[in-house]
């Protein structure tokens, strides 16, 4: 028999060890009587600053006729049996296949897709419009060091998404069945073992850029296939009877792959679109192609950054520094009752660094990165508030990129056209003065580097006022947020696609017939695990609708 143990509680000195007798309590049993313990989840409870508890969920297996009282059972509801899953093999449908199917992207939507096709057999190809991750990798370094901007090669832009340069965090708050599919591709691709049980596991960028080159290699092994500056201009369509339908796609001018047919052209009926939440250029051609989009409610705002010890003391208190606990994050919300509208943390990276992202000329992005070890002395998050439709400067799906690219070229202006960002201290932001940067226990970090300004300018007046509430209400959560030492750079506009390319029950464009949106850049995911778990529900879907590719 085998039994889960929830709330399973150990003092931050105690080893793991302890864990089996702990078990062997709650189940009335004698620690002998257990055959085996797994971790399946460990988080930490900080309600208590001067008591600081690990809390572990377990699976055990008993020994051979060794059986848990009934009476326990019911009494204890964090005691549940562990039935065996019954894995129900996903049908494939009887459609035929003429061509190929197509997935347009490679973050994590792209390529989990990918790799359930390929696993299944259907030889998927894997258009990305950016670099392999490796030739990323020293793009974004370029940028970052000397400010020239490739705009195929970015931080949005190429092999593994814009979760590459991030903390690579893991954490959702969905419940999907696929999710522990999702951590075991991981896993199998160079993710930490731990990821599998942390509360809040992260991989970091470091790692994340190994896993992605991995999960190229596992996917190309199973017949699929990768392009890389392979940037989609537009979309095949025929009309059908009730709808568009797609027969393929057409490269961006000038593009030659070795493999595709010249032109551009590339033939398939099946087209998964994982495009991110940045590709404004490929949204735009789909809605002059009539392809549905609707507008899609987000959030702007900045980056912040305090000395990594405060917030450590802040949430752990005496704890702080403890090598168990590792550095300490914060997620902070406040309802802005006045404005309707919500101001909250968002990508939150302990130990890490504020990173330039743009992806358009003229624009300043900023976001978060951390690595594996997050072992930087700053801690980073974005400040952000909602932001509706009827806020967006022109009516329409467009209306959101056109608000995010507003504040952008606001940012890239006052921060001296160079794509170095407006800064400020945390003081001078509320009190609506430019100030300086002078007198700060911390370096701003973001490259190629920081002026000093006054951040209102660079926002829209009521997303000002909105993070002005939020830093006094955040302030008085964790003291020493709204300090003077605390920095603000700006701005902070992608937080998710401010559009949304409409789908139905099948998952395909309610529009056109063959075209399978997915994934943040289709408004559907909002991080690398529900991106990835996205990727694997349009892939089922398509497994159970068409035959197997035959040539």
């Amino acid at each position: 028999m085998k039994y889960r143990i929830s709330n399973l509680r150990t003092s931050l000195d105690e080893e793991k060890e302890v864990l089996l007798k702990k078990a062997a309590k709650r189940l009335a049993l004698r620690p002998g009587q257990i055959a085996s313990l797994e971790v399946v989840k460990e988080a930490i409870d900080a309600r208590k600053k001067q008591e600081l508890r690990l809390v572990y969920t377990v699976e055990v297996q008993l020994q051979a006729g060794v059986k848990v009282s009934t009476s326990l059972l019911a009494k204890d509801n964090q005691i549940v049996q562990v039935k065996e899953e019954v894995t129900t093999p996903l049908l494939r449908g009887s459609e035929p296949l003429k061509y190929r199917p197509v997935v347009v992207g490679a973050g994590p939507c792209g390529y989990f897709a990918a790799l359930k096709l390929a696993e299944a057999g259907y030889r998927p190809i894997l258009l990305e419009r950016g670099q392999a991750v490796e030739q990323r990798t020293l793009d974004v370094e370029q940028f970052w060091q000397t400010g020239q901007l490739n705009l195929d090669s970015n931080v949005q832009y190429g092999e593994g998404g814009a979760g590459t340069f991030s903390d690579g965090k893991l954490t959702t708050r969905t419940h999907d069945r696929r999710i522990g599919e999702v951590f075991e591709w991981l896993v199998q691709a160079g993710a930490p073992e731990e990821i599998k049980v942390k509360a809040k596991p992260h991989i970091g960028t470091d790692r994340l850029r190994q896993v992605v080159a991995t999960m190229r290699r596992r996917l190309e092994a199973l017949g699929g296939t990768v392009y890389f500056g392979a940037r989609v201009e537009s979309l095949l369509l025929e009309k059908g009877a009730l709808k568009q339908k797609v027969v393929g796609l057409r490269l961006a001018k000038g593009i030659e792959l070795d493999g595709l047919a010249p032109g551009g052209e590339l033939k398939s009926e099946v087209i998964i679109l994982a495009i991110g939440h940045s590709a404004r250029d490929t949204v735009r051609n789909l809605y002059e192609q009539e392809v549905p989009i609707a507008e899609k409610a987000f959030a702007i705002g900045l980056r912040i950054e305090h000395r990594q010890e405060l917030i450590d003391k802040a949430q752990y208190g005496p704890g702080a520094g403890h090598p168990r606990l590792g550095v300490a994050d914060y997620q902070l919300h406040a309802k802005l009752t006045e404005q309707d509208r919500t101001v909250f943390s968002f990508c939150m990276c302990p130990g890490g660094h504020v990173v330039a992202a743009a992806s358009e000329k003229g624009g300043v992005v900023t976001n978060g990165m951390s690595e594996y070890d997050r072992s930087s002395s700053i801690a980073n998050s974005a400040l952000v508030v909602s932001v509706k439709p009827e806020d967006f400067p022109v009516p329409g799906p467009l209306g959101g990129m056109e608000l995010q690219r507003i504040w952008e070229r606001k940012a890239y202006q006052v921060g001296g056209e160079n794509y170095q960002a407006p800064a400020q201290k945390v003081t001078d932001f509320l009190a609506d003065q430019k100030g300086d940067l002078t007198d700060l226990s911390i370096e701003p970090t973001y490259r190629p580097g920081v002026v000093a300004a006054n951040l209102r300018e660079c926002l829209p007046k009521e997303i000002g006022e909105g993070l002005v509430a939020g830093l006094k209400d955040f302030g008085r959560k964790i003291s020493g947020f709204d300090s003077h030492d605390a920095v603000l750079t700006g701005v902070e506009t992608r937080t998710s696609a401010p559009w949304r390319i409409t789908r139905d029950e099948s998952n395909q464009s309610i529009g056109v017939e063959g075209l399978y949106p997915a994934g943040e850049g289709a408004g559907y995911a909002g991080g690398i695990i529900s991106a990835a778990v996205d990727g694997l529900r349009v892939a089922e879907a398509i497994i159970g609708t068409y035959r197997l590719v035959r040539e």
